[in-house]
């Protein structure tokens, strides 16, 4: 029985992965750094923006502390909430799928971007309501593919619950990267991958893949659950 929902935000219900990367890329040529879209999208994508900083800077061999990781973190958010006002794009389908669900199951966001941001974009789209739950970078240690994110917003649903608390194995995760479906099954959920940021090949771990929300309604999620492994 589906009993929770639980969404990724950037890349599954707002379009901003590019605004991501070019914001990352501003930051980064403010260090005389460069990073191009077929690296962002095959080694960083799923990370948060202290995870990919961090990855970035060992994989190109450059040394960060952790006050200057906390300087590029807070330069990237500056400029990402400057972008974002003028560049909001919801993806096909995600309003409507929300806004059902909600009216019938508890749903959460796990989320790498900062709770600020969430907050603002969900405000905007007249979707805050619909979420019981946010869990965002600043509240866990260990950023996606660690299963924390999603322990936490299953736990923060658990918290709200009337009746009785919710089994993983009631709740599902919508997910669009590798990071993401690992994180959740670390946790021990379904995961429905959507390819807004990868192919169908480069999501197959998910138990299931669609190319977009529109083709998701309670019934689809509730049959994906039920389904084995």
């Amino acid at each position: 029985m589906l009993r929770a929902v639980i969404f990724d935000f950037n890349g599954v219900l707002i379009d901003d992965e590019p605004i991501h990367l070019e914001m990352f890329q501003k930051v980064l040529k403010d260090e005389g750094l460069s990073l191009d879209a077929k690296d962002y999208y095959e080694q960083y994508l799923g990370f948060d923006d202290r995870g990919c900083f961090k990855a970035y800077y060992k994989r190109t061999g450059h040394i960060l502390s952790d006050t200057a990781l906390e300087d590029l973190v807070q330069r990237k958010a500056h400029y990402y909430r400057e972008s974002i006002e003028n560049r909001m794009v919801v993806f096909p389908g995600v309003k409507q799928l929300i806004r059902e669900l909600s009216s019938h199951i508890p749903l959460a966001i796990a989320s790498g971007a900062l709770r600020s941001e969430i907050e603002m974009i969900l405000e905007k789209l007249h979707l805050r309501k619909c979420f019981r739950g946010i869990v965002s970078a600043e509240d866990v240690n260990e950023g996606k593919p660690s299963p924390e994110t999603f322990n936490k917003a299953l736990d923060l649903l658990n918290q709200l619950a009337a009746d009785g608390s919710i089994d993983p194995s009631e709740c599902l995760a919508v997910e669009d990267s590798r990071e993401g479906i690992r994180a959740a099954h670390g946790a021990r959920l379904k995961c429905l991958a959507v390819t807004n940021s990868h192919s169908e090949k480069e999501l197959s771990e998910a138990d299931s893949v669609v190319h977009s929300l529109e083709q998701v309604n309670l019934n689809f999620l509730e049959k994906l659950l039920s389904t084995s492994i």
